[in-house]
């Protein structure tokens, strides 16, 4: 059997910068790509995640061999969210029913053309990326075939509110990104009844545009860390920017700091700090390519897919202690180093910014990692048997409950 698939995300394409936006476009176009499946996909006209503004065109379109469908938001995040997150994130689990949803839906974005368009869709299988937004709760409660949860859960207020008790134990099956986040999940909404498969996302070849790293940030020959991702407090880059200026008073010298990606946050000016905003794909390879360590600041991940692209390129990571899947990864590779706090920081990148051969060493065991997990032919493979799988156990549910039906007629 080859089913066809219906992604439901609340945004897509290759512009938005998102974990799990990004996974999901990447699983929908390998399942295309080397599968050869039909794929389509469910999403909003917005950009920004925060307002949720219809932003793109309404209606169909084919990227990257996947069918795209595009419907405008009925309301994107309002401000009653502010005082009504503020009020439930101190407790979140003893939250009503009443408050969670409420809370769901004023985060935006509600999207009730793209639920009733989902239900008549005529997809085998629903996979819905990530738990928490509308499109996901809602719709997962609307369609009749079975369905595929991606939560790309970290331990977050909104996590433990109640709302979402119901998506995950309604699924018919879940994929998650690292044992660490199925390990939070069962945590917090126990679901060990619902069939699972750890898989995480695939790292593809990594492009380089030929220009030295120190050239693109304007800081000539000098070192410097690299770390890329969305510019935001709640990533951790503020922090970053807190900590490695603290270091610079501590250990002057010629070593910068790169933040590459979209900014969400005010960063302190510093004359050691370079915040480059979003940058071309070949940019950004040539940034990591030639940093002396790439840093993953953020406590919020399921996964991490910058982490696995720096080791693709062998260069060594540190990541933040209290963030389980990235630590997760770097203890599991050996490629990489952690810290938990200014101190920790401070000697994790003293001794790694003095030895080249640790970082080599780091780099090396890292770029092994990468390759023997997280190559996507095998990675797409797995992900399709457990689609299948998951579309079986949906139509032997169907026939037993048909013939049920008919012997209480009988």
């Amino acid at each position: 059997m080859t089913p066809k698939v219906a992604f439901v995300t609340p945004r897509y394409g290759p512009e938005i910068m998102g974990g799990a936006e990004t996974g999901a476009r990447q699983l929908a176009e390998h399942l295309v790509a080397e599968c050869g499946w039909a794929v389509e996909v469910f999403t909003t006209c917005a950009v920004d995640h925060i307002t949720w503004d219809d932003v793109l065109d309404p209606g169909d379109s084919v990227v990257g061999g996947v069918v795209v469908h595009r419907f405008r938001s009925d309301a994107g995040r309002v401000p009653e969210f502010y005082e009504l997150d503020g009020r439930l994130r101190p407790a979140p689990a003893q939250a009503s029913m009443e408050d969670a949803r409420r809370w769901l839906e004023t985060n935006g974005p509600v999207t009730r053309d793209l639920v009733d368009a989902l239900t008549v869709s005529d997809a085998d299988v629903v996979a819905f990326y990530p738990y928490l937004y509308y499109p996901t709760v809602l719709g997962l409660e609307a369609v009749g075939v079975p369905r595929v949860l991606h939560p790309a859960a970290h331990d977050e207020p909104a996590l433990y509110l109640p709302v979402f008790g119901p998506t995950y134990g309604g699924a018919d099956g879940i994929c998650y990104h690292t044992a660490a986040e199925r390990r939070l999940v069962q945590r917090v909404h126990p679901v060990a009844q619902v069939p699972q498969i750890v898989l995480g996302l695939g790292v593809g070849t990594v492009v380089e545009g030929g220009r030295a790293g120190g050239e693109i940030l304007g800081i000539g020959d000098r070192p410097y860390l690299v770390s890329v991702g969305r510019v935001d407090e709640h990533k951790g880059s503020a922090m970053l920017a807190r900590f490695f200026a603290l270091y610079k008073e501590r250990h002057p010298g010629p070593l910068a700091l790169a933040l590459v990606g979209p900014v969400a946050a005010r960063i302190e000016p510093h004359r050691d700090i370079v915040v480059t905003g979003v940058v071309s794909e070949a940019d950004k390879g040539d940034l990591v390519r030639d940093a002396l360590v790439a840093v993953s600041p953020s406590a919020l991940e399921s996964f991490s897919l910058v982490v696995l692209e720096a080791w693709e390129q062998s260069i060594p990571v540190v990541v933040n202690a209290t963030c389980d899947p990235t630590r997760e990864h770097a203890e599991r590779s050996g490629g990489g180093l952690w810290f938990g706090s200014f101190p920790e920081f401070e000697v994790v990148i003293e001794r790694l910014c003095a030895d080249a051969r640790l970082r080599a060493v780091l780099g090396t065991r890292g770029h092994a990692y990468v390759e023997r997990y997280y190559q996507w032919p095998a990675l797409i493979g797995r992900y399709a048997r457990f689609l299948v799988s998951v579309c079986e156990r949906g139509r032997d549910r169907a026939r037993t409950a048909t013939d049920e039906s008919r012997s209480a007629v009988l």
